[in-house]
């Protein structure tokens, strides 16, 4: 049984999460995610009947991962490919101009804004 934490998304609402929506039409563009299962080893999704993606709490981790080095970062796929298939454990976390240690200040600074919008729904 799952844990909640565990609750697997389908690709729809993974693309809905990551704003991979069409500008014109308001659909997911849930083509991208299934052109990176391809190009990445580490997205592996969980296939289910009729060949529906569904993706966990890990492989959330690994898209939120690519999506950064890929949209905010500015690389290119084979770039990506070529970071992740080093391994992020292997990039030095003491450099600040490492990718990782990007992907974690960027990660806590959304974190933080999230925060001060709530806070300052609760005090107006």
């Amino acid at each position: 049984m799952l844990k909640n934490s565990d609750k697997l998304l389908n690709i729809s609402e993974v693309a809905l999460k990551f704003g991979l929506i069409n500008k014109k039409n308001g659909k997911p563009l849930t083509h991208t995610l299934r052109f990176w299962e391809t190009k990445f080893k580490q997205l592996k999704p969980t296939i289910l009947a009729g060949s529906r993606r569904y993706y966990s709490t890990k492989d959330i981790e690994v898209i939120k991962i690519i999506f950064f080095l890929l949209k905010e970062h500015g690389l290119t796929i084979n770039g990506a490919i070529k970071v992740m298939n080093s391994g992020l454990k292997q990039l030095d976390g003491s450099k600040t101009s490492s990718i990782k240690v990007e992907y974690y200040k960027n990660k806590i600074k959304n974190r933080s804004k999230e925060i001060l919008k709530r806070i300052k729904k609760l005090n107006g």
